[in-house]
C-alpha cells in the first residue's frame, strides 16, 4: 500500500515488540506501518471474550492469512473461554466500554505481558485501540497495568487512529476483503447489538456473511 506514514521507533530505544491483534482489520494497519518502520515484532493472539467459535476462527484465520502474507511470526493462544466467562460473571449486563470490558483488556493484556516476559520480549501493544469504537484511555491504562507486573517490559501507548490511521485501516481492510464483523466479539455484546437490531427493525446478525470490499 502506497501511503505516507509517521516515522514509528519503539519507546525508551526498545528491541522487540509483541503485538496483541483482536482482528485483521484493526490490526492491518497497525502491522504494515510497523513493517514499514522495520519493528522487530510477533503477533499475538489471545481473545478469549470472542463468541461464539465460528466468530472466533474466522477472525483468527484472517488475521494470520494477513499475518503469513507478510511473514510476521503468529502466536495462536489458547482459547479458555471458559475462563473469560468466569471472570465475566455479575458483569453481563454492564454497558460497552463498562467496567466488564475492562475486565477483558486486563485479562489478554496480562497474558500478553506473561508472554513477553517469559520469552524476552521488552514491549507489548495492542490493535485495539485503532478502534474508533474503544476507549483508548481505558486500554492504555490495561495495557500499562499489565506490563507494570514486569520491571523489564513497557506498554507502547501509541495512538495509531492518528494522522491518517484509521482512514488506512479502512482502505487495507477493502483491499484484503478482510471479515467484517459486526459486533465487538463477546457473548453479552451480541446479544445487546441483535437486541438492537431488532428494536430498529433491522436483521439479526448473520455470521460469517459480511465482508469489506
Amino acid at each position: 500500500m502506497n501511503c505516507t506514514r509517521p516515522k514509528l521507533s519503539l519507546p525508551d530505544n526498545r528491541e522487540k515488540l509483541l503485538l496483541h491483534s483482536c482482528c485483521a482489520p484493526c490490526s492491518g494497519e497497525v502491522m504494515e506501518a510497523l513493517l514499514v518502520a522495520e519493528i522487530n515484532y510477533t503477533i499475538y493472539f489471545y481473545n478469549p471474550n470472542i463468541h461464539p467459535l465460528k466468530e472466533y476462527e474466522l477472525r483468527k484465520d484472517e488475521n494470520k492469512r494477513f499475518a503469513d502474507k507478510h511473514n510476521i511470526e503468529f502466536i495462536d493462544a489458547d482459547y479458555d473461554r471458559e475462563a473469560w466467562f468466569k471472570r465475566a460473571k455479575g458483569m453481563e449486563q454492564e454497558p460497552e466500554r463498562g467496567i466488564r470490558c475492562t475486565m477483558c483488556f486486563d485479562m489478554r493484556f496480562e497474558r500478553t505481558a506473561l508472554y513477553a516476559h517469559e520469552n524476552d520480549f521488552d514491549t507489548i501493544s495492542s490493535s485495539l485501540g485503532i478502534s474508533r469504537w474503544k476507549n483508548l484511555e481505558q486500554i492504555n491504562d490495561c495495557g500499562l497495568r499489565a506490563a507494570a507486573h514486569y520491571p523489564n517490559l513497557t506498554y507502547w501507548t501509541y495512538n495509531w487512529r492518528k494522522q491518517g490511521g484509521s482512514a488506512r485501516m479502512l482502505d487495507i481492510s477493502k483491499q484484503e476483503n478482510f471479515y467484517k464483523q459486526e459486533y465487538c466479539g463477546c457473548a453479552f455484546s451480541l446479544r445487546d447489538t441483535n437486541a438492537w437490531r431488532v428494536k430498529n427493525g433491522r436483521a439479526k446478525i448473520a455470521i460469517g456473511v459480511e465482508y469489506y470490499g
